[in-house]
């Protein structure tokens, strides 16, 4: 597995980042074209359904990982 990179992502008008592996955020984007969805939409998504405990990128991984649960 790859080590984190941090990349850029506009949540409600605000620039914010976000490091996940590359194949987290492989994933994630596939996800987003799947939901014919743009990735700053999807992020939004996941960022207003989180426990404000967890960060943004463990929420990512943790919806990354339960949509492929739930695809098998």
């Amino acid at each position: 597995m790859s080590r984190p990179v941090k990349r850029s992502l506009t949540l409600k008008g605000h620039r914010t980042s976000v490091s996940l592996e590359d194949e987290f955020w492989q994933a994630f984007r596939a996800i987003a074209a799947e939901k014919n969805l743009p990735i700053n939409v999807l992020a939004a998504e996941i960022d207003a359904a989180r426990d404000l405990e967890a960060g943004l990128a463990s929420a990512i991984r943790l919806y990354v990982l339960r949509h492929h649960q739930h695809k098998g």
